[in-house]
């Protein structure tokens, strides 16, 4: 097991959120050198949100790879989301990019039919958008706070889902990020890590809704994984010491993670619905 208190990486804290990805240290890595793309999502159109750095750009570059075109969505974060465009096309594939609130049904109804105009079809759906807000305790938690981390994480979610759903054709997928929390829970994020539990339910009740359709859905639950969402969260100290709980005691990066959702998306995949796979260093949870 890690050590307690080991130091995992360099003190720091991010003031503004989501957080840049370019002022992490160090920066996180979305690609492994040794990863070899198999053509796995040739001739298919991935729409993925919170893409503009962390897990979310980690996936588009890899979905990149292995062929898909890419629909790209992003808060505000422009310099980052120039970046992960920058990757996806140099990986030789073509992308599209849209800066708005998953929260919003308009905005949601906008990047369906942008994308069906640009190139008629949708067919994988990563709902990975996120925030989380650290308290103390549920007395620090205002309501808005609770709604606003309801409506980006899950409300979000539900929008997207029923805007894109009649487009998805036989053999499509939805992919959702739920979390550790969902299964371990967090003393400091409440409303989080009940937005992923939701995000674990919805998964499941989704996916027996959609197989007579053809169309399966999955979640992955990723652990404690080095993304700008930690540094704009968590203290200086608390982030010097991430990770180091887990059996591996180290956090992951999300070229380590973003592999599971290539396999969900992918042919290899095809008997697997309703799932949830766990890329969290080791940690068992038995869900």
């Amino acid at each position: 097991m890690a050590e307690q208190g080991k130091k995992t990486l360099p003190p720091q804290h991010q003031e503004h959120r989501p957080g840049s990805e370019e002022e992490m240290i160090p920066q996180p890595v979305y690609l492994a050198k040794t990863y070899k793309p198999a053509g796995k999502l040739e001739g298919k159109v991935a729409i993925i949100t919170g893409a503009d750095s962390g897990i979310g750009r980690a996936v588009a570059v890899h979905y990149a790879r292995e062929g898909a075109r890419i629909v790209m969505l992003y808060l505000n974060e422009y310099e980052d989301a120039d970046l992960t465009r920058s990757e996806i096309e140099q990986s030789g594939s073509e992308v599209i990019g849209f800066a708005g609130d998953v929260a919003g049904e308009d905005f949601c109804d906008k990047v369906v039919e942008e994308t069906l105009k640009q190139w008629g079809q949708i067919d994988i759906l990563v709902n990975n958008a996120g925030e989380q807000h650290p308290q103390e305790s549920l007395e620090d938690i205002t309501v808005e706070q609770w709604e606003k981390t309801f409506r980006t994480n899950i409300f979000g979610m539900f929008l997207l889902t029923k805007a894109v759903l009649p487009h998805l054709k036989p053999g499509a997928t939805i992919i959702n990020t739920t979390s550790i929390t969902a299964y371990k829970g967090n003393p400091k994020l409440l409303d989080y890590s009940s937005t992923k539990g939701a995000i674990t339910s919805f998964t499941r009740s989704l996916a027996i809704n959609l197989a007579s359709r053809g169309i399966r859905v999955n979640a992955v639950a990723p652990g404690p994984i080095w993304t700008p969402l930690i540094a704009s969260t968590f203290s200086a100290e608390q982030v010097a010491s991430f990770g180091a709980e887990t059996p591996l005691g180290r956090p992951g990066q999300p070229a380590e993670v973003a592999p599971a959702y290539v396999y969900l998306a992918s042919d290899d995949s095809s008997y697997v619905c309703g799932q949830v796979l766990h890329v969290n260093g080791g940690s068992v949870v038995n869900g």
